[in-house]
């Protein structure tokens, strides 16, 4: 967590177990910076044993947008970013996030991998709001059948829940997202490989996009399929 970012990262390895790294990037789940401010991560990451590894990470930074989100729009808002609409928030909201996040992999045997991640989040609007909380959790397991393919299973569970007088971090609406993902991997040859995926998406709220500009509904269902090829002497985690 975030999901993806864009900004700048440095590593040090204090010793053989225990790594430490810092982030300065643009926010949460962006490419582009929504407001003035950047936001900043410290991650420690612990490998106890050769099959054991964890993670703690703390995150902080001003998230909020400088202008209104938009839903499905029904018709074009250029020339700002895509989702968001010309009409400025005044004032503008000054306040921080802080996201705690810590998961642990767990390789049960050569062939068995399980994964656990949780999170919580303390927001702001404004410096002198009452804090929202947001809540997740998520838990990943994988079996290598062969050296050439292997299924993987993914469930999620994401509470942006918030009080009356806040704006919604992740997705812009009060609600409980759930996932559930299912992945079949299979390796042509060294650096080339296929994934087929098949998602499936539900909130207690209408949220998702339909064919019908300006209605949503509140479940979607994914297909995917990848091909992943890769070259060079970088071997494991980058």
């Amino acid at each position: 967590m975030p999901f993806y970012h864009f900004g700048f990262r440095a590593s040090y390895p204090i010793n053989d177990k225990l790594t430490a790294a810092y982030w300065l990037v643009n926010g949460i789940n962006q490419n582009e910076d929504f407001n003035a401010w950047k936001s900043q991560a410290v991650l420690l990451t612990f490998k106890p044993t050769s099959r054991i590894t964890g993670q703690a990470n703390y995150y902080s930074g001003r998230e909020g947008r400088g202008r209104t989100s938009i839903l499905n729009p029904t018709f074009p808002v250029l020339p700002t970013q895509p989702g968001l609409s010309p009409n400025e928030i005044q004032p503008a909201p000054n306040g921080r996030v802080h996201i705690l996040d810590a998961y642990a992999t767990f390789n049960v045997t050569d062939r068995l991998t399980f994964a656990l991640q949780g999170d919580y989040v303390i927001n702001r609007s404004f410096d002198n709001s009452p804090p929202s909380g947001i809540n997740g959790g998520v838990a990943y397991a994988r079996y290598q059948f062969s050296p050439g393919f292997a299924l993987a299973g993914r469930f999620e569970y994401v509470g942006d829940n918030l009080s009356d007088d806040e704006v919604s971090l992740f997705s812009g609406l009060d609600q409980d997202l759930k996932e559930v993902t299912l992945t079949a991997e299979y390796k042509f040859a060294e650096g080339f490989l296929m994934r087929g995926e098949y998602r499936r998406d539900w909130s207690n709220q209408p949220f998702f996009l339909t064919a019908t500009p300006g209605v949503l509904k509140k479940k979607q269902n994914t297909a995917t399929l990848g091909l992943v090829w890769w070259f060079g002497r970088k071997k494991g985690a980058w």
